[in-house]
């Protein structure tokens, strides 16, 4: 299992069945692609992809350095052989076969910069990046990190369709660590094993629109009020927590990292058809009235194969839904109008 990989490594007797747990014949091969695989997010990214057992090729991309970090991945003895390209002319080659496309591409979050700010950088970088993913595989998943992610899965999926080649239950936007966070802080304030509990995050990836559903958190504690808003409004602050504490020299990205291997596991371990694999995720949704929604999503070998209701919901957790939605329409239609120019 990936989430255990690490701990399992601690010793020499679980080495040997760490690289026992590396053989191929169980599991169908697969190629997983990093675009944007040089940089804060995508090295250390790609080193957790590495470590995958469920990977079988691993196709690294940037626009600079990446024969550097695909020659230091590539030392890494487990299972998927590595290759890396770099530059507009290799971007085809990268995605070629893929399985699962993962873009953390863009820039990052710099101090006093909002994911807004982002945008005219990032929607940019993604619209190209998916045109050529429409060209070269479009039957992979695709998984979007690039920020903002409430703009940029709108952006894909406006791009696929003008290529025809648009599967909603195939695209994907990362909010795993919007998950991460809310059961890391939640445990915190609970004195519970961070590794048993469960988060619901739904709404969006950004501010307000994020929106954890402690009221649904498993183990349940019984955290005040006061608690309750102090621990959503962290969640939903977790992103300039991080960049205020780097100040000025990087934001979120090996959290990140480690979110987005946990949500590609996910993806894979469902191409698979391991069953009950379900996750929170940024896709086209009809639960709301709103086109895209983050909530727990059933993963599967079609990708989506099901989107969950959001279930029962506390009086506070009904006032910030209806609270995001406005900034969340505005974010989609950004994107769609930014892909439509």
């Amino acid at each position: 299992m990936f989430r255990s990989m690490l701990v399992r490594s601690a010793s020499p007797v679980k080495q040997g069945l760490l690289r026992r747990g590396f053989a191929s014949e169980s599991v169908p091969d697969r190629k997983v692609v990093i675009l944007g695989a040089a940089g804060g997010i995508g090295q250390p990214l790609s080193l957790l992809m590495k470590l995958n057992p469920l990977v079988s090729s691993l196709s690294l991309y940037d626009i600079a350095n990446t024969p550097g970090v695909a020659a230091d991945v590539g030392h890494i003895n487990t299972r998927s052989q590595v290759s890396g390209y770099m530059g507009d002319d290799n971007l085809g080659k990268a995605l070629e076969g893929a399985d699962l496309v993962i873009i953390p591409a863009g820039v990052p979050r710099k101090p006093g910069m909002t994911r807004d700010d982002l945008f005219n950088i990032n929607a940019g970088i993604v619209k190209n990046l998916s045109i050529a993913i429409a060209k070269y595989c479009p039957q992979a998943l695709v998984n979007m990190i690039s920020n903002p992610v409430n703009s940029t899965v709108p952006i894909a999926a406006e791009i696929f369709k003008k290529a025809g080649t648009y599967d909603e239950k195939k695209l994907f936007g990362v909010t795993t660590l919007d998950v991460v966070r809310a059961k890391t802080f939640y445990a915190g304030k609970s004195n519970l094993n961070v590794a048993e509990v469960n988060v619901p995050v739904v709404g969006g990836h950004a501010g307000i629109t994020i929106l954890p559903l402690f009221s649904q958190a498993s183990p349940q504690a019984n955290l005040s009020d006061d608690l309750i808003k102090a621990l959503t409004k962290r969640t939903q602050d977790g992103g300039t927590e991080v960049v205020e504490a780097k100040a000025g020299k990087g934001s979120a990205t090996l959290s990140m990292a480690y979110a987005g291997a946990l949500f590609a596991d996910g993806c894979l371990k469902g191409l698979n058809g391991v069953p009950d694999v379900v996750e929170c995720s940024f896709v086209q949704s009809t639960i709301t009235e709103l086109p895209f929604f983050a909530s727990k999503v059933r993963l599967g070998k079609n990708g989506v194969e099901e989107v969950l209701d959001l279930g029962p919901l506390s009086d506070f957790e009904k006032e910030g839904l209806e609270a995001l939605k406005a900034e969340l329409k505005s974010s989609i239609e950004k994107g769609i109008k930014f892909a439509n120019q």
